[in-house]
């Protein structure tokens, strides 16, 4: 941009070489110098942006931006966290949660990120976390790919200025999900995870329609008026509860939500609130796509009593959302084989791995042991009443008449005779079966 600017100064130059003499035009030229030449300095003290990274790499050096990612990878949390760079992922709602899960996905390394608002940067956002000062007056969009792409150039930024609740802007939010230019060989449509960041519940239902009819899985995420508590909540199709199935009182009563909202009025806004909601938001949207721990299907946070509520919410079968239905059976008519593949999955899991598994799974009979019988045990008549003998001539030993020591010690070195008889009798069966075989 700098080399642009000065080529620009030099043909303002040329220009004003060439006109006559006139007042009015000259100062019009001189000014217009004088704002490309703040913008030639702004340039040069701009920071510069770092070259893009090819391959995510593990190496441990301080020029490596993805080194403490990767080590998720070496510590056995990810099996492949490089896979990342694949993904593509569409915020809706690029406010207080959605421009921090943007950051916080392009400091990920996500692969694409599809941004989506129609609101301008104002001096009332600067206590959420993402914008500047100097971006007041911006769109929302193009103040989030300014700062994106200076945080992490290695992530395909696209964004969109429109208001998805027009008919227009649904056609575009529509189209541009199915946009697989990026990745032409994925399955199913462009993009793996919708994320709504938007903060009204008509925005909300739009977004729900539009997944619905895409069969696209998504998280819907808020903050309360009062800035204390939020959520964030996994959205599957046919698997869990749609936001029509159990709509909140202001979707289901049908009031027009802008007749609540008094003049002079604004909901409050902590950047706290905000960036916990967006922090569990962008958590569970990596566990999700990397498939690692778990991914809550609800979960709440209630700041002033640090509480963190969870639930599952099961689609309702009259639901007023066609689509939704529609998404409803196929999940049903598909039981069967998604039951075969987790039982399929499991045995394979359940079988040994290695050799030593296999050796001690193996019964008696695949080991080629043979258990003797009991007959084949028990002592041969002469040991045994050789035996009885010693134990009796021992206990004699013991009776109140106080035996001499002589007489005791002889009972014992008698008793341990017998055992030794015992040991070698058991010993020769033993021989005598082994040769047998």
């Amino acid at each position: 941009m700098e080399a642009e600017l000065k080529e620009m100064l030099t043909d303002l130059d040329t220009l004003k070489r060439s006109l006559p003499d006139h007042p009015s035009l000259n100062s019009s030229i001189d000014k217009m110098q004088l704002r490309v030449e703040h913008l030639t300095n702004l340039a040069k003290s701009a920071p510069g942006r770092r070259l893009k990274v090819k391959d995510m790499s593990a190496e441990v050096v301080d020029s490596n931006p993805y080194s403490r990612l990767m080590a998720l990878q070496r510590m056995g949390i990810v099996e492949n966290y490089e896979r990342i760079r694949e993904f593509s992922v569409a915020i809706v709602g690029i406010g207080g949660v959605g421009s921090v899960a943007a950051e916080m996905l392009t400091r990920c390394g996500i692969g694409r990120l599809l941004l989506y608002d129609y609101d301008k940067v104002e001096l009332a956002n600067m206590n959420r976390l993402f914008f500047r000062p100097e971006q007041v007056g911006m769109t929302k969009t193009d103040a989030a790919v300014q700062t994106l792409s200076d945080i992490n150039p290695d992530v395909v930024l696209e964004s969109y200025t429109l208001n998805i609740t027009t008919l227009q802007g649904f056609e575009t939010f529509m189209s541009s999900l199915k946009n697989k230019t990026f990745c032409p060989s994925k399955q199913g449509i462009g993009v793996d995870l919708v994320l709504s960041c938007v903060d009204n519940y008509e925005a909300r239902m739009v977004v729900n329609q539009a997944c619905n009819e895409l069969n696209q899985t998504w998280m819907e995420s808020g903050v309360s008026e009062d800035a204390v508590s939020g959520h964030i909540q996994l959205l599957i199709p046919g698997e869990t509860a749609c936001f029509a199935c159990a709509p909140p009182l202001v979707v289901a009563s049908g009031v027009d939500e802008r007749t609540l909202k008094r003049e002079g009025v604004c909901a409050a806004s902590l950047p706290t609130t905000m960036g916990v909601v967006a922090g569990l938001l962008v958590q569970n949207t990596l566990k999700y796509l990397l498939k690692f721990g778990y991914v809550s299907p609800y979960l709440g946070y209630n700041a002033l009593k640090d509480y963190f509520p969870t639930m599952e919410m099961k689609p309702n079968p009259q639901c007023s959302n066609a689509a939704c239905l529609e998404r409803q059976n196929e999940y049903i008519l598909a039981k069967p084989a998604r039951d075969a593949a987790a039982k399929a999955k499991k045995e394979e899991a359940s079988e040994p791995d290695s050799l030593k598994d296999k050796i001690n799974v193996l019964d008696d009979s695949e080991r080629n042991i043979t258990l003797l019988q009991e007959s084949e045990t028990s002592l041969p008549k002469s040991a045994t009443l050789s035996l009885i003998a010693s134990i009796t001539i021992l206990m004699e030993g013991f009776v109140p008449s106080n035996p001499e020591v002589d007489s005791l010690a002889d009972a014992q070195i008698r008793l341990s005779l017998a055992m030794e008889v015992l040991d070698l009798n058991l010993i020769k069966q033993r021989l005598d079966h082994l040769n047998a075989l």
